[in-house]
């Protein structure tokens, strides 16, 4: 891996609780540290497009939840910037994306954006709904490849 890549640090956010935990462990690890940038990363998995009556409606339910997640994702910036990251260090993404898996999704996001690491918050599922239905933070962890993988509790 190269410094670019190593030095560059995703974190995949949803607006939990666990998302809050986790933007606050990489702020306190990462703050007043140089040569890092955070980029804070938000897939919009949106149901397919048969589940909507029509393409407007769809956009509709799409850009309704894109100014709910601007404001949580401000806050976390502002969250990183307070905790000693430099402003200019820290962006934050927004993305449509279509896929089967929103651990694939996310993995392909972070492959885009040449970074190096990906941190994630476990999902607070018991262990019968996290082997019925999966975590996230598990699949990432399990389909990772080249990059290191940060899981916050």
């Amino acid at each position: 891996m190269n410094r670019l890549m190593d030095n560059h640090i995703v974190i995949a956010v949803d607006g939990s609780e666990n998302s809050w935990r986790t933007v606050a462990y990489v702020g306190r690890l990462l703050g007043g540290l140089a040569g890092f940038t955070v980029t804070l990363l938000h897939v919009i998995h949106a149901p397919e497009e048969d589940f909507f009556s029509s393409p407007q409606e769809r956009e509709r339910w799409i850009n309704s939840g894109r100014k709910k997640v601007e404001r949580w994702l401000a806050d976390y910036r502002d969250m990183l910037i307070a905790d000693g990251i430099e402003a200019g260090d820290v962006s934050i993404r927004t993305v449509e994306r279509d896929g089967p898996s929103l651990a694939q999704l996310i993995l392909a996001e972070m492959t885009s954006l040449k970074a190096g690491t990906i941190v994630v918050g476990r999902q607070g599922l018991s262990r019968k709904e996290e082997f019925l239905f999966g975590s996230v933070s598990k699949q990432i962890v399990s389909h990772a490849r080249k990059c290191t993988v940060w899981v916050v509790q």
